[in-house]
């Protein structure tokens, strides 16, 4: 492995509903009031949604004049939580990424969030030094599930072959991400939105307790032959 690509929120860093609280008083605050069959609709359709571009969920319920207004509540919202209770690593987040960086493999920091969210938490945790690149869906034409973070990564990065990436996540929109960008290992991590199930269906090749496994993982990972076949791996 050459480049990691690591999620934030509920992979890096830890969540404590933050992010489904955030949503939630982003959409009362363009109406859909809680306790109604409409927010309860909303909420299961961003639940499913998590690890995609934040503004398009929002595009996905509202029309754009509302969903922009709807990402910026969001915005506000997470940071007047931030601002109340902080923010934390995953334990073994911060060593699990100076393991990488110091074998060599460049870390980037991927997000759902839009920059000014991304900067917020790089802000809080003092984690700017922490990654050799961070991107957001601000700095591609599509966000999650779709590759364009990854291969973006690898380009910047100068990958001279996506079977070198891996990929960390803690949603099954990490998981297709990884998958339809190529990379060889798309760890599935048990600290954030989405349980084991839906990450294997989505494409996890191995399920990780949380980011503190990932180098024992990759560090050991020999180069796949082009024609190998693996079958998910579970590591408890």
């Amino acid at each position: 492995m050459t480049v990691a690509c690591l999620d934030l929120a509920g992979t890096t860093v830890a969540d404590d509903d933050t992010v489904e609280t955030a949503f939630a008083e982003a959409i009362a605050a363009l109406g859909t009031a809680p306790g109604t069959a409409a927010h309860q609709r909303a909420m299961t359709h961003i639940r499913a949604s998590r690890g995609g571009s934040k503004i398009e969920i929002f595009r996905s319920l509202f029309d754009e004049a509302r969903a922009q207004a709807a990402n910026m509540a969001f915005q506000r919202s997470y940071d007047q939580l931030v601002d109340r209770h902080g923010l934390r690593a995953v334990p073994g987040a911060a060593d699990a990424i100076e393991r990488l960086r110091g074998a060599g493999v460049r870390v980037c920091l991927l997000t759902g969030f839009g920059r000014t969210t991304q900067a917020r938490i790089l802000d809080t945790l003092g984690w700017w030094d922490h990654a050799d690149l961070t991107l957001c869906p601000e700095d591609v034409e599509r966000g999650r599930p779709w590759p364009d973070l990854v291969l973006t990564a690898a380009l910047r990065l100068g990958v001279d072959d996506v079977r070198h990436i891996a990929v960390c996540g803690d949603t099954a929109n990490d998981m297709l991400t990884g998958r339809r960008s190529g990379a060889s290992v798309v760890a599935g991590v048990l600290t954030g939105a989405h349980d084991r199930a839906r990450l294997l269906t989505a494409g996890a090749t191995h399920i990780l307790p949380s980011v503190a496994a990932l180098p024992d993982l990759i560090l050991k990972k020999t180069r796949p032959h082009p024609d190998q076949r693996t079958e998910p791996s579970v590591i408890n």
